[in-house]
């Protein structure tokens, strides 16, 4: 596929602030997934959309956790707090989020439940510490399920500066 000739998204979770990075809490400017959807704009262009929730979670890390563990088990979805005008614009999807638990966040299922997929094709990327992609691309397929699901990629959180070339060789491969 010629992403050149498509219209793209990068629609994207982030968090900065404290984080969980290579086994120590660190505050971060910009989040790990923001860092790698920057890299990606850089490269294919496109229009960049941060999925943001109404309800800020907290500025703790630990706090955060709790809360989006919370979320998870309740199988909540946070009120965002923008959304896509034209979503019927858009051919291709770059969608980037951290890892929690293996998954996405809940307020990626959130943007992924306000607007139909159908025939449009999906690029999921994301961040971690440890855990990958976990059953994140299956999740996406299942909320998505006529939208075509591309390769994904994962990338460790202490590692998202030095991504450049990996995530060049990403792109070429889709």
């Amino acid at each position: 596929m010629d992403l050149k000739e498509k219209k793209c998204l990068i629609a994207f979770y982030s968090r900065k602030g404290n984080n969980y990075l290579n086994g120590n809490i660190v505050k971060l400017e910009i989040g790990n997934t923001e860092v790698i959807a920057k890299m990606i704009n850089e490269f294919i262009g496109g229009d960049m959309f941060f999925i943001d929730t109404i309800k800020p979670y907290p500025e703790d890390y630990e706090e955060t956790i709790k809360v989006a563990k919370q979320e998870l088990r309740t199988n909540a979805r946070p009120e965002l707090s923008d959304h896509i005008a034209d979503m019927e614009a858009y051919n291709v999807i770059f969608l980037g989020y951290p890892s929690w638990w293996g998954t996405i966040p809940m307020a990626v299922r959130t943007f992924l439940e306000s607007y139909d997929f159908s025939n449009k094709t999906i690029i999921p990327f994301c961040t971690h510490e440890g855990s990958g992609l976990g059953s994140s691309v299956k999740d996406i397929a299942k909320l998505c399920p006529k939208a075509e699901i591309k390769n994904a990629i994962s990338f460790r959180g202490g590692s998202v500066k030095n991504a450049r070339s990996e995530v060049e060789n990403w792109l070429n491969s889709n």
